[in-house]
């Protein structure tokens, strides 16, 4: 949730830092700040609020840095209100630190340093950290970092300074994902790639347990025995192009609109003799005959992917499926056994909950299949197979081409299952393929034309709450619909499955209330107008998005959306993007931080 950058080369490194975390507001924070090599001193500078009006306009008043090593912070509080003082870096002249994640033994920590003459100036977890590494502080950094992530519970990754190793900097980490990236004469480190992709494509993975001890000409890492170890450089394989917003109003908007592109991406090269493909990842029909149940974990957006997966999956191929919000999966004690399948989701591959249920899965001996957008994430380093959706950088912490591609894949899952169980043949499996191949295309027609979209934001914008509703796929949709509704423009909604409505919802409709109905599968059409219908006779304002060749009364539709046509399997896909743009129109017609939306961060690294 926070983000982590840090620079050490021959240049004068404030602005690099700067503009790294830049690259890291996506993730979302309430405060920033860098700490540089400054003479014989360690200078820290930080500032609660947004970068620019926080930060940057701090440094505006310093007098000008020659520091050419340093380490920054984005922060999300999570222990301490946001504020100048529980800001990062946090330390005491001698060291300086940036973390991410939580001290979960951070009382214990604080009571033990008290004992021992440390005063405490923060709210903060990390500031037990920073002292804990003064008081094992004993002239050789690597040996005292090790001591002291010994006795620290919990998920981090930390930035370190030691104010007696000039132009060194030092990172560590358990769970929580960093970094270290290598460049022409100078290193980094960061939370995630896009923060140097500017400067270097090129990074190594530190793992759990391991710290880094890092120079202007390279990087030593040693294990928790320091054991010096090897490790293999990663190539980032995306243009710095794909982190920029290129023209658009808003990442969100820009990355809608690449939809098509992604979609191709991740169906495409799934596909081999017309047939999806999982081979490469080791899910072979052999073990998709054998699987007795599939379970499918995710948090937010992804677990809606799993609903879409959940319907299509029994649907085609008569397999049980059960869906799970990663944050309950383990506390309910599942019933997995080995001969289940263990889906898990996660755009980041980091998501803290959603790593801990693949753990789970792991320790029970299930099989885990986890489809990721980040590679070489933790959770795809941890599962026993991985498929990558290739969708590139997402940028806006609202989920757009992540959702729609772990829903792409959730079709690709749900075809080869039916077919390695002989549910489907070979020709009907590759006629499912061949229409799922045209999907990409009709999704380009949605986001050709926005102004009907526009035009429904216009009149929701105004609204305090409203249900969205919808029977069966057009129920799991609805979920998403919703969701990207309530995170961005901030208005109240949930969703409800339309025959439920007469169950307790129907009592919150009043005049004017708006209603989103998905109405996209012709066998329950009727149906889901009859629930309309419903919502109507009690005053609602009705917004429909249904395929174009469905028939309705326009005194029951105030206004529609219509769609192009698809199989009724498909619609899903093609439907979820008028539900992206009316939120992300009615969001930016209220004029909110489309991309950075209040209290959320993109990569969700604690529980």
């Amino acid at each position: 949730m926070c983000g982590i950058v840090g620079y050490v080369g021959a240049k004068e490194c404030t602005a690099i830092l700067v503009n790294s975390l830049t690259k890291l507001e996506y993730r979302g924070y309430d405060s920033a700040g860098i700490a540089v090599f400054e003479g014989d001193r360690i200078k820290t500078v930080k500032a609660k609020g947004k970068l620019k009006e926080g930060l940057i306009k701090k440094l505006e008043n310093e007098p000008h840095f020659t520091a050419t090593a340093g380490i920054g912070h984005t922060r999300w509080a999570t222990h301490g209100e946001p504020s100048d003082i529980n800001s990062h870096p946090i330390g005491n002249g001698r060291v300086s630190i940036v973390h991410n994640g939580i001290i979960e033994n951070y009382r214990k920590l604080k009571e033990f340093l008290i004992s021992k003459g440390y005063g405490f100036e923060s709210q903060t977890d990390t500031e037990a950290v920073a002292k804990l590494l003064d008081y094992n502080y004993d002239g050789d950094p690597i040996d005292t970092i090790i001591r002291t992530i010994a006795d620290i519970e919990g998920a981090y990754s930390l930035g370190i300074m030691f104010r007696e190793h000039k132009n060194r900097i030092f990172a560590a980490r358990k769970e929580s994902p960093l970094i270290v990236g290598k460049g022409k004469g100078e290193m980094f480190i960061a939370s995630d790639v896009t923060a140097i992709i500017e400067y270097t494509r090129e990074y190594y993975l530190l793992e759990p347990g391991e710290v880094a001890d890092i120079t202007a000409d390279g990087v030593t890492f040693y294990d928790m025995h320091k054991n010096v170890i090897e490790k293999e450089l990663q190539v980032a394989t995306w243009d710095v192009s794909a982190a920029e917003k290129g023209g658009y109003a808003h990442f969100m908007l820009k990355e809608i609109c690449e939809q098509p592109d992604a979609l191709k991406k991740t169906i495409n090269p799934r596909i081999k003799n017309g047939l999806p493909d999982f081979s490469e990842c080791g899910l072979t029909d052999e073990k998709l005959r054998s699987y007795r149940h599939i379970y499918i974990v995710g948090c937010g957006s992804a677990m809606h992917a799993g609903m879409i997966g959940k319907y299509v999956i029994e649907k085609l191929a008569r397999t049980p499926v059960v869906v799970d919000i990663a944050s309950e999966f383990r506390y309910r004690d599942p019933l997995l056994a080995p001969d289940d399948l263990v889906v898990i989701i996660s755009q980041s591959g980091e998501t803290a909950d959603t790593l801990a249920a693949l753990k789970l899965a792991n320790s029970i001996g299930a099989d885990t299949l986890a489809i990721v957008n980040v590679v070489g994430s933790s959770i795809a380093r941890e599962a026993k197979m991985v498929m990558y959706t290739l969708a590139g950088p997402e940028i806006s912490v609202c989920s757009t081409k992540a959702y729609m591609v772990q829903a792409a894949f959730m079709y690709l899952l749900a075809f080869r299952v039916a077919y390695a169980r002989n549910v489907i043949d070979e020709k009907q499996c590759r006629h499912l393929i061949s229409e799922l191949s045209q999907i990409p295309s009709k999704v380009q027609k949605c986001v050709d034309d926005q102004t009907q979209y526009q035009k429904v934001a216009s009149k929701l914008i105004s609204a305090d709450s409203l249900l969205y509703i919808g029977r069966g796929l057009d129920y799991a949709l609805s979920m998403e619909g919703s969701l990207k509704l309530k995170e961005i423009s901030y208005i109240h909604s949930e969703s409800y499955a339309a025959g439920e409505l007469k169950h307790g919802t129907i009592s919150l409709i009043e005049d004017g209330m708006p209603v989103i109905a998905v109405a996209t599968q012709h066998d329950l059409y009727e149906k889901t107008m009859s629930n309309i219908k419903e919502v109507k006779t009690r005053g609602a304002t009705v917004v429909m998005v249904c395929s174009e060749d469905m028939k309705f009364d326009g005194n029951d539709v105030d206004y529609p959306v219509m769609l192009p046509l698809a199989r009724d399997l498909l619609m899903p896909l093609v439907a979820v993007v008028p539900l992206q743009l009316i939120a992300y129109y009615t969001a930016a017609l209220k004029n909110f931080d489309v991309d950075h939306p209040r209290n959320l961060a993109k990569s969700v690294t604690v529980e």
